[in-house]
């Protein structure tokens, strides 16, 4: 999938990027959070394999708007549980 960075600024000025993943939703079963998986391609260091590596994100969804199956964008922010430091930013159809 897709990993971007945003420009963004704080209050006092100075530069600070944003890390935003696509994935797709594995479960919508909490209530206003949302487990999305990320792909990604790496290639082995030694045998120059290309692999693909999987990681689940928790990501809070205000609106509890996006279902399982579906493909999301996230974007990292300030810890809302013990768990999650990502909120779902846009739902693509």
């Amino acid at each position: 999938m897709v990993k971007t960075k945003r420009d963004c600024r704080n209050e006092k000025g100075g530069a600070g990027l944003i890390k935003e993943k696509v994935g797709i939703v594995v479960s919508d079963k909490m209530a206003k959070t949302r487990v999305v998986r990320v792909e990604r391609l790496v290639r082995h260091g030694k045998y120059q394999k290309i692999l693909k590596i999987r990681k689940k994100f928790y990501a809070h969804d205000e609106k509890n708007e996006s279902k399982e199956g579906q493909k999301v964008r996230i974007q990292e922010t300030r810890p809302t549980s013990s768990l999650k430091r990502w909120k779902v930013v846009q739902i693509y159809v």
